[in-house]
């Protein structure tokens, strides 16, 4: 371990703080995934829509607005934010685009919303 230690504690257990270190970055792909998620969450009106797909499996925008009472424009944000991070998908059917949660995102998105 090359890090300078920079703490003023009697013991310093350099086993541990290798072994976490070690722990970081062999998962900092996972923990850059999550906190990805994380963030797109930490917004209310985000939060909201992801909620509601766990409970629904397609909505489009217009659904998105009436049930939210918001305008499309600010909801289609929200969308393109979720879709580009990877928490939404889409599908065309004639003039109306449909999002849905993706099958492989979807257990790990009920686990963070739901508990």
């Amino acid at each position: 371990m090359d890090k300078q230690i920079k703490c003023i504690r009697k013991n310093i257990d350099i086993k541990l703080l290798e072994r976490c270190s070690n722990l970081v970055d062999e998962n900092s792909e996972t923990i850059l995934e999550k906190s990805t998620i994380f963030a797109l969450l930490g917004n209310e009106v985000r939060l909201k829509i992801m909620y509601l797909f766990l409970n629904e499996k397609n909505l489009c925008v217009c659904d998105l607005s009436d049930i939210l009472g918001m305008k499309q424009s600010p909801i289609s944000q929200h969308l393109r934010k979720l879709k580009d991070g990877g928490l939404l998908a889409s599908r065309r059917d004639g003039m109306t685009i449909f999002y849905f949660v993706p099958l492989n995102k979807l257990v790990q998105i009920q686990k963070i919303i739901e508990g």
